[in-house]
């Protein structure tokens, strides 16, 4: 798409002064929107409406000062200029530290206003510049759908190329959110079986009666309900690869089950007495710490050790922060593509509160927060207005964790994490499933987290 032409808006509430300004501006190559006062102003603001405002700071009823909270309110991406024909050191120490750009006088010294004007299209091709190289650059690093440019992403590429074509069980340990399907489709596409079925379950979203069926399939006649014959998933996936998401829930029957199918290489039917042979690579995923389950009686250690042969770890967002521009930018560039929208950037203050969140859901997480964050902007440039929202923040000062908290550094990650989904759930009227959506989580590990942490 074409980009847009910077946009200026003009506001004073003397017209000879907004002819003069929108005449010089349309010169520099701005489309200009022009406002005589601050009323005027206020009726048409929204976001997107401009990159750079210029605004008279004393006009009748509502001044300058008032324009720029609003603006700041309702699109800080856009940069305020602010102009007054009586101008003071307190007026503009004033004016900057309500968070206009600069302060001009009058009468205007055009090449001053030049000078401020190209620093914002500047400013403006520049995030332009940043997002379709960083979008450019996580294509360049894209591996297997998935993205990563720090030692931690990298390592982990490297082993699955090593191991893709030789290992028949994996294990796939990470957060939730932090893409362990792709490592498992990456093994998959990488290895002699690229060709067959990739058969993915998910073991945390099947009743546990019905996990042995599911599995191994069951004959006619083997329980209430089985009116016919049905291969089960391990049959399915014969030649091909078995993806077992969240094994940790898997119940200690089907457990026993498995180790032995892996060990023999047979399925056996439930209700039936010959057993079927079957040729899969079994890839297994957990956001458990399976040692301790072991540990604890609740996964067989026999089975762990069988599967973990080659271990593949996947870190979460926050320890691989050097990430989250590349993610973002693949991710703005597919949502502003999806949208049919012209999203060029992201303002310095969405970027900062980016890089510095926690993001609990990791990769999932930053994935809704930008589609969500793309479909509400109205404006070419991301702003906090648009991110903060899914963070459970209040833009545009989103740069706080929550009012009165106490600063990140000095807080745990169980704190950070526990206030997260407390916050969360309040907004969502104590909705669940709506709290678990919008931090990226499954229901299944919403609820470990309430009963971990203890909120009601």
């Amino acid at each position: 798409m074409t980009p847009t032409p910077p946009r200026l808006l003009v506001v004073d509430d003397e017209p000879p002064i907004v002819r003069l300004v929108e005449r010089f501006a349309r010169s520099e190559g701005f489309e200009v929107v022009a406002a005589t006062g601050g009323s005027e102003a206020l009726a048409r603001l929204r976001p997107g409406l401009a990159d750079v405002a210029l605004v008279d700071l004393l006009m009748p009823g509502i001044g300058g000062l008032a324009v720029l909270e609003a603006i700041r309110q309702r699109d800080p991406a856009c940069q305020v200029i602010l102009m007054t024909g009586q101008p003071t050191v307190d007026t503009a120490v004033q004016a900057v530290r309500a968070g206009a750009l600069d302060y001009l006088s009058k009468p205007f010294d055009f090449n001053r206003l030049r000078t401020l004007l190209r620093s914002v299209t500047d400013d403006r091709e520049r995030q332009r510049a940043v997002l379709a190289a960083d979008a450019e650059l996580a294509r360049r690093l894209a591996f297997c759908g998935m993205v990563g440019r720090s030692a931690l992403m990298q390592d982990l590429f490297a082993t699955v190329r090593r191991v893709a074509m030789h290992v028949r069980t994996s294990l796939v340990t990470g957060e939730t959110g932090t893409g362990k399907e792709l490592v498992a489709q990456a093994l998959h596409k990488l290895g002699p079986r690229a060709d067959r079925r990739f058969v993915t379950i998910n073991c945390s979203a099947i009743v546990e009666p019905l996990f042995e069926s599911e599995l191994f399939g069951h004959v006619r006649g083997a329980f209430t309900g089985a009116v016919v014959d049905k291969k089960g998933l391990f049959e399915g996936a014969d030649g091909g690869t078995l993806f077992l998401d969240e094994i940790g829930e898997l119940p200690l029957p089907a457990q026993a089950k498995l180790l032995r199918v892996l060990e023999t290489g047979e399925v056996l039917r439930v209700g039936a007495l010959a057993p079927v042979r079957v040729d899969v690579r079994v890839v297994a995923a957990t956001n458990r710490d399976l040692r301790f389950e072991s540990a604890a009686g609740r996964f067989r250690s026999d089975l762990f050790y069988r599967l973990n042969v080659v271990p593949l770890h996947v870190p979460p967002l926050r320890e691989r922060v050097d990430d989250v521009p590349y993610l973002t930018a693949a991710f703005v560039r597919e949502f502003s593509s999806r949208f049919g929208k012209t999203i060029t950037g992201v303002s310095p203050r969405a970027e900062h509160l980016l890089t510095r969140w926690r993001w609990p859901g990791n990769v999932r997480e930053l994935r809704n927060t930008l589609e969500r964050a793309c479909l509400m902007t109205d404006g070419s440039i991301l702003s906090e207005r648009e991110i903060a929202p899914s963070l459970g923040q209040a833009a545009p000062g989103a740069e706080r964790v929550e009012a009165g908290a106490a600063p990140e550094t000095d807080r745990t990650l169980a704190e950070l994490e526990r206030d997260q989904i407390a916050r969360v759930l309040r907004e969502c009227g104590g909705n669940k499933a709506e709290t678990a959506r919008r931090l990226g989580l499954d229901r299944r590990s919403l609820y470990r987290r309430l009963d971990r942490f203890r909120i009601a």
